[in-house]
Formats: C-alpha cells, structure tokens, sequence
C-alpha cells in the first residue's frame, strides 16, 4: 500500500477565543523599517508652538495636535483622505492605532483640525520638514526644478459664473436703455434732461435707476405701447439689482481670473488633462506648483491663474520667504517664458535655464528656415538703434510705446521702419504690408531671449533641461496616478492650500522610507 494513503491533513491550531494574560504590545508588533515609524521620527523634531497657541485653555482637554498632525500625515501616504476613513483607521489600523498613541478622535475633530487650525500653521512645519531632508543630504533648496498642474476642485462644475458673461448682459442692459429713452424722447422730449444712457462710459444700479425714474416721469401721463410699458416695469424691478449682483461677482472674479465655481467662489475653470469625455470641457480647479530637487518636493503654492507664466514670481517669492533665502538657479519649461519673469530672474540674481515659447520648435532645422524674413532673423544695430533689413538697407527708429500685460507688467515696444519697399525684389515676400515694412519688438525681450537662449544650449543648460522631465514631472505623476489624488477634499483656497501641503508632506516622507 502506498505510503501517502496513510498521512492525515494537519492544521495548525485556532486560538481565536484565549484570553491572553499580558496584553500585546503594538511598538512590537510594528517592523522597525516601516514607514509609519520615519513619519513619528521626523515630526516629532518639528517646532509645532504656533499651532499649540490656536487652542485656548479651559473646557474640556484636547487631543495633541502632533498626534493628528501624524495621523493626517500617514493617512496620505496611504491614499487615505476622507476624515470618516481616517477616523475608522484610528480605531482598526495597527499602525494608525501606535501612532495615535490609541486615542480615537473622530471625523468632525479631524476635519476641524485640517480645514482650520493647519490654515496658517503647515507651511512652516512643511519648511521644517525639508530642512531636516536638507541636513540629511537628501535635497538641495538651491536648486529648483519647477513645473505646475492642475488639479480639479470639489465644486460643482455645471454652477459657474464667466466674466465674457458679464460684459454681455451689462452691455445688453445698456443697449436696452438707451431704446427706451430713444422711444421716450420720440413720446416726450422735451420732459426729458440731458442725461443719455448711451453716453455712459459704465452703467451700475444707480444710474440705471436713475434714468428709468426719468423716463417713467416724462411718460407717466402718455399714451404708449404696452410692451414699452412692460420694459420699464421689469427694468426697474431687475436691472439695479442685476447690476449690483454683477459688480459682486466681479469683485470675486479680480482682475486675472474670467471664470469661477458658484459652490467655491476661490476655483477657476481651467483646461484639464483628464478629459474622459474628448470634448475639451473646462472644469473648476487649481493650479498648483511645485518646486523639487532629487523628486523632493521643495516649496509648493496654489494659484487661481489659468496658465503657469503668471505664478512663477508668485511661487519663487514665498519659496524665498519661507527659507528666508533665494536659489541659485531654476529650471522650468516653456510656460513660463515671458519677458517679466526673464527680467524678475535676472533683477533676483538667480540663474535661470527657462524655455520660451517656441525654443523647441527653433530647433528643427525645417521650422526654423521657414520662413527666413522674421523679426528675430533680422540684424539689429545696438550702435545705431536700428535693424537691418534683408536686402542690408537701416529701419529706422520712428517711436515707442508701452503696453501693460494683463498681469500689469509694463513693455516698451519699439518700432522701426524701413524705407524704398516698393522698389525692392524681396516685396511681398519679407513682408505683406501696405507701403515701407513697420516692425515692432521689445528690445528688452530679445536680449532676454538671447541670454537664455545661450544658457539654455551650454552643456549645463542641456544637462538641466533633460533633468527636469524626470525630477519634477515624476512627482506629479505619483501624486495623482500612483496615489490616485485628482480632486481635492476640501473647498476655498486656503483649504486647498493646506491639502497640498500634506500632500507634500506625505510625498517626501514617503520617499524617505522608500
């Protein structure tokens, strides 16, 4: 008979109803190398005094902020961003459990503690965090890879307010108006004053008001048509108010947003990447962005603009105020290539390996001998204060301007003409314009241009550009696909602000027990 035949399944015992007569001990049943314990090791060293002084004494005792500051922080290493599920994570998680020392707080204390007493007080325990890396050699705060994303807000993306909106139906009231007091000067001009709408230069509630109260008193005891009379009526009921509600919105919006969420005022509709539906679909978010070394996470700012040209200064400001010191050289791609940004960079002493915009483009052959007559082909003569043409005869200078960004940067925009065009073989082809060839340049533009242009093509330039796609590109990539963050948790930008920083927090502290 074989032998397996005689062999019996064993199974290991069940001791599932024993009463143990020491308790366990959780410090031991946590693996020396587990990143909980980097989280515990690394925010017990960070001065938290400012936020112990939001709580004011009496009433009843408080849990520690350094307790839930490590449980919010652990929880976003481990993909855990609802207070509800940090809150049932506290109570059954082994590791949650140790590093809240057993103390259960619940959703509502965790959420108030995030959305409210982080608000001024994680920035600097952010900073703290990145200069213990620094001491560690792990990053370097001196030199910055930046680059920035969208990520989408928690509001409703179907309840929104646009600017282009505004002006239409502002300049629709006034286009009405002035038919009504058109109509009512035909009925009773001579019961009317000087006062016409359409010279307004902007209508608002009051001179709206106004106006209507004159016409409905020169036509008070007319004969008129009844749909006139209903217009008055409504205009006088809904376009004061109108008006008020829109210079409300307005003052929300600010001079560089155009659009926002009715359910949070602070978002702006933005162009995402994540686009499941391929119809280009604009949708409420922020813009933040980040500045890393080594796929650190240096510094981190959120910012309401559309683009990321106008959030570098922003951004390189508070990375300066919160190290008290600046970098010695960024590099970022060609979103942020403008002329105020070149010339902030420059004023600052900061190196910067910045694309403009078309810099890759320049370097096909093809695209950059297509067409051989533009502005930037042309020789300009520094000594003179004049370009040369193709054919080698001066423009001269005939004047400047000075435009404002919409950011409010001013730019001296010179022009300069040149003399004979019809005569010459290359008309039509240098140019399309009527009579002698007009050019207008920013002279300060071109010589940051060239300045970057150059550095950007050194072999340390080369070096830090091809650095860039794989020190600040790979964090995003992480944050939202790896650890599935793409929407935030919280509403307004201060909030937000806050959910970006643990965010960052849990990013470096999870490569550093990587």
């Amino acid at each position: 008979m074989a032998r397996g035949k005689t062999l019996t399944v064993v199974f290991k015992s069940n001791f599932q109803n024993q009463a143990m007569l020491l308790p366990p001990d959780l410090n031991e049943m946590i693996a020396a190398n587990h990143p909980v314990r980097i989280v515990n090791e690394v925010l017990e060293k960070v001065d938290i005094s400012e936020l112990i002084k939001l709580y004011k004494p009496g009433g009843t005792s408080s849990y520690h902020p350094r307790m839930l500051l490590k449980v919010l922080v652990y929880g976003y290493i481990n993909n855990i961003y609802s207070s509800r599920k940090i809150e049932e994570a506290v109570s059954q998680n082994i590791n949650f459990m140790w590093l809240a020392g057993m103390s259960t707080p619940d959703h509502n204390t965790i959420n108030r503690f995030r959305g409210q007493r982080l608000q001024k007080t994680l920035q600097p325990i952010f900073t703290q965090v990145v200069l213990l890396l620094c001491e560690e050699g792990l990053l370097s705060i001196k030199d910055l890879y930046t680059d920035g994303t969208k990520i989408e807000a928690n509001a409703n993306k179907y309840t929104f307010v646009w600017g282009n909106t505004i002006k239409h139906n502002r300049e629709k009231i006034k286009q009405q108006l002035n038919e009504l007091w058109q109509y009512a000067k035909s009925v009773a001009a001579s019961e009317l004053d000087d006062t016409d709408p359409s010279g307004f230069d902007k209508i608002d509630s009051e001179s709206v008001t106004r106006t209507v109260d004159a016409i409905n008193a020169a036509l008070k005891d007319k004969k008129i048509a009844k749909d006139k009379r209903q217009k008055l009526n409504y205009a006088k009921k809904n376009w004061p108010a109108n008006l008020d509600k829109y210079e409300e919105q307005e003052k929300i919006m600010g001079e560089q947003r155009n659009s926002y969420s009715k359910t949070d005022k602070d978002a702006t509709f933005m162009r995402m990447k994540e686009d499941h539906m391929k119809n280009g679909q604009l949708k409420p978010a922020y813009n933040v962005q980040i500045s890393t070394n080594n796929q650190y996470i240096a510094s981190y700012s959120i910012h309401q603009n559309t683009t990321d040209t106008n959030t570098l200064i922003d951004h390189l400001n508070e990375h300066i105020n919160n190290f008290k010191q600046k970098p010695n050289n960024i590099t970022a791609d060609a979103g942020y290539g403008s002329e105020e940004n070149y010339q902030w960079l420059e004023k600052k002493r900061i190196t910067a390996y910045v694309k403009y915009n078309q810099f890759d483009r320049m370097q096909n052959e093809t695209i950059r001998n297509k067409n051989p007559f533009t502005v930037d082909k042309l020789t300009y003569d520094e000594r003179n204060n004049q370009y040369i043409c193709p054919i080698g005869e001066p423009m001269k200078h005939i004047g400047w301007t000075i435009e404002e960004t919409k950011a409010g940067y001013p730019r001296v925009i010179d022009k300069y003409k040149a003399s004979n065009c019809e005569g010459c073989f290359l008309h039509g082809a240098c140019h399309q314009q009527k009579g002698d060839r007009i050019i207008e340049v920013s002279l300060n533009n071109q010589r940051l241009k060239q300045k970057a242009e150059k550095r950007l093509k050194s072999k340390r330039g080369i070096q830090k550009r091809k650095q860039r796609c794989f020190d600040t590109e790979p964090v995003f990539a992480n944050i939202k696909y790896n650890h599935n963050f793409k929407r935030f948790m919280l509403r307004g930008k201060e909030k937000v602000a806050v959910e970006t920083g643990l965010l960052a927090l849990a990013h470096n502290l999870r490569k550093k027990a990587a």
